[in-house]
Order: C-alpha cells, then sequence, then structure tokens
C-alpha cells in the first residue's frame, strides 16, 4: 500500500479525550479540536462537565460531531458511565486519549516529606485513571476490530525529579505493558511527552520569570515553549493509519528538551 496524506484523516472514528474541558487555553482542547478536525467524532470528557459541553460546542460550531461528558477518571464507576455515554452517542470508540491528569495543581513536595494520602491522589489520577479509562473503553475498541490509545505522559519524567515526574514515568510503563499485551488486537499504544507549553496550566505552573524557565532557555535546542497545538501533528499520526505501525513509543515534542536516540 502507497502513502497517502488520506492516512491522516479520521473520518468515521470515535475519540474520546479526558481532560479536554477544562482551563481555557489547554492540551486537552486543542487535542479534541484537532481530531474533529481530521474528521472524527469527539467525546470530550472532563470532570469540569460544563467546560466540556463548551468544547463539544466549539467543535459543533465549527461543524463536527461531538458530546461533552462529566467524568472522575479515578473513579471507576464514572470511566464506565462515560464509556456507555460514548457507546449511546457514536456507536463505539476507536481512539483513547488519556490526557488528563493533576500538574499545575501539585506543589512541590519531596518524596520524603509528602503525605502519603497525597501521593494516592497523584497516583489514582495520573495512572490509574488511564488503566481506568484503557479498562472502559478498550471492549468497545475490540468490538471495532483494533483502536490507539495515546497516554499524555511528560518530558518532566526523563529522569524523574518529582512526585508528578513519578507518576508520569509509571504511565510510560502502563503504555509499553499495554502496547505489548494488545497490539496483536490491532491496537496501538504510545504516549506523547510534551514540554513546556504557553497552555494556561503551563503558565501557572512555570511562569515566565521562573528559575525553571531560566535553565530551559540555556539548555533547550530550539524554543522553550510550544502552543498546545503544536501537540497536534504528533496526535493525529499516533491516532490513524499513518502511524498504524507504531506502538510502545514515547513521542518527545518539547523542541529539543529531552533528547533521545
Amino acid at each position: 500500500m502507497s502513502f497517502s496524506l488520506e492516512q491522516y484523516r479520521l473520518d468515521g472514528k470515535v475519540a474520546v479525550v479526558t481532560g479536554a474541558g477544562g482551563r481555557g487555553n489547554s492540551i486537552g482542547r486543542a487535542y479534541a479540536l484537532g481530531l474533529a478536525g481530521a474528521g472524527a467524532a469527539v467525546v470530550v470528557a472532563d470532570l469540569n462537565e460544563e467546560g466540556a459541553a463548551a468544547v463539544a460546542a466549539e467543535i459543533q460550531d465549527a461543524g463536527g460531531s461531538a458530546v461533552g461528558v462529566g467524568v472522575d477518571i479515578a473513579n471507576p464507576d464514572s470511566v464506565w458511565a462515560m464509556a456507555k455515554a460514548a457507546k449511546a452517542a457514536f456507536g463505539g470508540v476507536d481512539i483513547l486519549v488519556n490526557n488528563a491528569g493533576l500538574m499545575a495543581e501539585l506543589k512541590s513536595e519531596q518524596a520524603v516529606d509528602i503525605e502519603l494520602e497525597e501521593w494516592n491522589r497523584i497516583m489514582a489520577v495520573n495512572v490509574t485513571g488511564a488503566l481506568n479509562c484503557a479498562q472502559a473503553l478498550v471492549p468497545l475498541m475490540r468490538e471495532r476490530g483494533g483502536g490507539k490509545i495515546v497516554n499524555q505522559v511528560s518530558g518532566g519524567a526523563f529522569p524523574a525529579i518529582s512526585i508528578y515526574g513519578i507518576s508520569k514515568l509509571a504511565l510510560v510503563g502502563l503504555t509499553t505493558t499495554l502496547a505489548r499485551q494488545l497490539g496483536r488486537e490491532n491496537i496501538n499504544v504510545n504516549a506523547i511527552a510534551p514540554g513546556n507549553t504557553t497552555s494556561d496550566a503551563g503558565k501557572i505552573l512555570t511562569p515566565d520569570d521562573s528559575p525553571f524557565i531560566k535553565f530551559l532557555e540555556a539548555s533547550v535546542a530550539m524554543r522553550v515553549r510550544g502552543a498546545p497545538d503544536e501537540l497536534v501533528g504528533t496526535l493525529l499520526l499516533l491516532c490513524s493509519d499513518a502511524g498504524a505501525w507504531i506502538t510502545g513509543q514515547v513521542m518527545h515534542v518539547d523542541g529539543g528538551w529531552v533528547l533521545r536516540p
């Protein structure tokens, strides 16, 4: 089969994007709009149900198909209800983007000082939440003969030097495990590791005058920050037939912050 740009199209596909209805200028919103622009019907899922509905309306206003769904990814019952809503709206699911996570809300605590209750909260959302979504949506992918899972990790996991980084490195492990276990069922599982972005959450976590931004200015190969939209091209590759032979990989989209062979 020869390559065609049409392989990037997602017409007839159904995508679920978690964490897509929160802060206005967010990576999740960019992902939802990008998938819809490529032809997918999108389930915009977020703990903020009103925000999810607003992003879904934005897609609809542009001529796309979308529904907003409230979900707490740390609650399995809530996740299974999201899966049921996705099937009711669009007949099934082909793509899962595990974008929801805790980041800007977290304190800069040392591992030896963090309360176990807070540790468990972070892991419940950033790691177990992705597993909950996979467990609820992979059965729907199997019904359709395969699918794509993209987990949102972080450049901050390479190496992990914070609790957040630990959680994202654990999500890398879930990515490779699911890739190996689901590959023969025609389900690709990959991850995107964004660098520092101009998203609202990114600007809250690392303001322009923060020491970390100064560090990046001295070490990143290209621009220190990228816009959320600059992640969408990689997402479309991993969610479309164009990336059909890619699985178990972490795609670094960060201007050359993390340099890996």
